[in-house]
């Protein structure tokens, strides 16, 4: 008298069960599979919605890359600054700072600042 629930599952072909990975096959049999849909798809389904997936893709790329165009075009106009690309050197606790000799002394010019180094008292270098 007890009513089982159904159960669905896809069989691998060419690969253990354990190899697959999200997105080896499509959407809508994920959906079935997990009984968010009430019937399996069709190939025309499948097809159609790859297709639109594809479409919808070289349309990303192609606003993408007219973004692109549109922002060298404003850099070379100068209606807008580029971004700074910093190249920093070395590490916050590292003991050189980039001076060829240690000093006691911090040294600042400009927007740069090297921090002095601690010597024991009585050496000469």
């Amino acid at each position: 008298g007890q009513i089982k629930p159904e159960r669905r599952f896809v069989e691998a072909i060419n690969r253990q069960a354990y190899q697959y990975k999200m997105g080896d096959f499509p959407t809508e049999w994920e959906a079935w599979i997990r009984k968010k849909r009430k019937d399996p798809p069709t190939i025309e389904e499948i097809l159609k919605n790859e297709n639109y997936r594809q479409e919808m893709e070289q349309k990303i790329k192609d606003v993408y890359e007219k973004e692109k165009l549109l922002q060298a075009k404003e850099y070379k106009e100068g209606l807008v600054a580029e971004p700074i690309h910093t190249h920093i050197k070395g590490h916050a606790s590292a003991p050189f700072y980039g001076k060829k000799e240690p000093s006691q002394d911090p040294t600042s010019t400009a927007s740069t600042f090297q921090p002095g180094s601690w010597m024991p008292p009585g050496s000469g270098s």
